[in-house]
């Protein structure tokens, strides 16, 4: 278990206060992921919440014990050494946290599957961006379809590197994530994310040239009998070009022809 390398420390008081006070916190069981060397751990404490920390860095941990031993005895905060995309997260309510760039993307999906009320996470500026990407419209990508299926994201606060020691080499966004059922029904929510994996793995493909080339991923059978049932129209645009509508009609119809795949059992 190392430390990541790119962490940057939140020294702004005024960011961390604004951050701490997105939501309410008070009474509630918070996850902080990469809380460093504590202030917006403190923060959020301050407003009443019992806190659940996640941190990678052990001498991070170390430093952490012993700044809040007596809120550690108290039983209001609860320190997990691990790496976030990995270690079992104990129960959380709210997602608070100022995420380590190079595990953004792993940890917001991992934090999707978990499930919570509501977070407020901190991005490097541009994948955020990514995030709020509208389907259909340049920019988008995985990221963008599988996070906008699950949820709403709306930016709340940029900062600049003079926020952080070490400064970072880019600006970051503070914004909320609000979890929602996907707009339009989903067979298999495995099969969707294989799906959206695939067509962004060879986006400059049509449709139809970038599913044949998921034949890694589907039964190449199980391919052509979806291609067979979908409109000639949609199959010759390409995947950033698409709806949720018509990534949810894909992924079903690949479903159904998966299942069709399956040996009946005796």
């Amino acid at each position: 278990m190392s430390a990541p390398k790119d962490q940057h420390f939140l020294v702004d008081q005024r960011a961390v206060e604004k951050i701490a006070g997105f939501v309410d916190v008070s009474g509630r069981r918070v996850l902080e992921i990469g809380p460093g060397e504590g202030v917006l751990t403190r923060a959020l404490l301050g407003r009443g919440a019992t806190v659940v920390a996640v941190e990678v860095d052990p001498a991070l941990v170390e430093e952490l014990e012993f700044l809040f031993a007596d809120e550690i005895a108290e039983g209001r905060l609860q320190l997990v050494p691990g790496d976030a995309t990995k270690v079992d997260f104990p129960p959380f309510d709210i997602v608070v946290a100022n995420l380590p760039y190079s595990a953004s993307s792993k940890i917001t999906f991992r934090l999707l599957e978990s499930g919570f009320e509501v977070a407020v996470l901190m991005y490097q500026k541009e994948f955020a961006r990514r995030m709020i990407a509208r389907p259909g419209k340049p920019g988008v990508g995985r990221l963008s379809v599988m996070v906008q299926t699950y949820a709403s994201v709306k930016p709340l606060l940029e900062l600049s590197p003079n926020s952080f020691r070490p400064k970072p080499q880019v600006r970051s966004w503070v914004v909320r994530i609000t979890p929602h059922e996907p707009p339009y029904p989903l067979a298999d929510r495995r099969v969707y994310a294989d799906v959206v994996r695939v067509l962004f793995s060879y986006r400059r493909k049509t449709v139809r040239k970038a599913l044949r080339s998921g034949k890694d991923t589907f039964a190449p059978e199980a391919i052509e009998r979806a291609i067979a049932g979908l409109p000639d129209d949609l199959l010759q645009l390409r995947p950033e070009d698409l709806s949720l509508e018509e990534f949810a009609l894909i992924a079903n119809r690949m479903s159904g022809c998966l299942h069709d795949e399956l040996p009946a059992r005796g």
